[in-house]
């Protein structure tokens, strides 16, 4: 049985925002399930700023790093970017080793987040 990923998908300004409320995600069927919720709304709203919060988020498996290059991707048809806020030194850590600490722009929490607007 599929483990829930918990999240919440808000906008605010010109940013959507993708809230992780699971401390632990590493569910193959739970990550599917909340990869085709963010992709649903994604084709929806098509939103050219999208944040992906991690706060309170203290594991994920290597199929997060998957779901977040598959979704920079989608965004990127459209000119959109994907940004990172609030992830725990140790995730982080995982973003250096395999390099995606260059790919992603990374904000201490979701009000800088918010606030810095894409300077691309």
């Amino acid at each position: 049985m599929a483990e829930e990923i918990a999240l919440e998908i808000t906008e605010e300004t010109d940013t959507a925002i993708v809230a992780f409320k699971s401390p632990s995600m590493s569910d193959v069927d739970g990550l599917a399930n909340a990869s085709d919720e963010i992709k649903q709304f994604i084709d929806k709203k098509q939103p050219r700023r999208l944040l992906f919060d991690f706060e309170g988020v203290k594991f994920f498996s290597s199929q997060v790093l998957g779901l977040l290059l598959d979704i920079r991707a989608r965004l990127l048809k459209h000119n959109g970017k994907v940004v990172i806020s609030a992830i725990n030194p140790q995730l982080h850590r995982v973003f250096k080793i395999t390099n995606l600490d260059k790919v992603f722009e990374f904000f201490p929490d979701r009000e800088s987040a918010i606030k810095t607007k894409s300077t691309d």
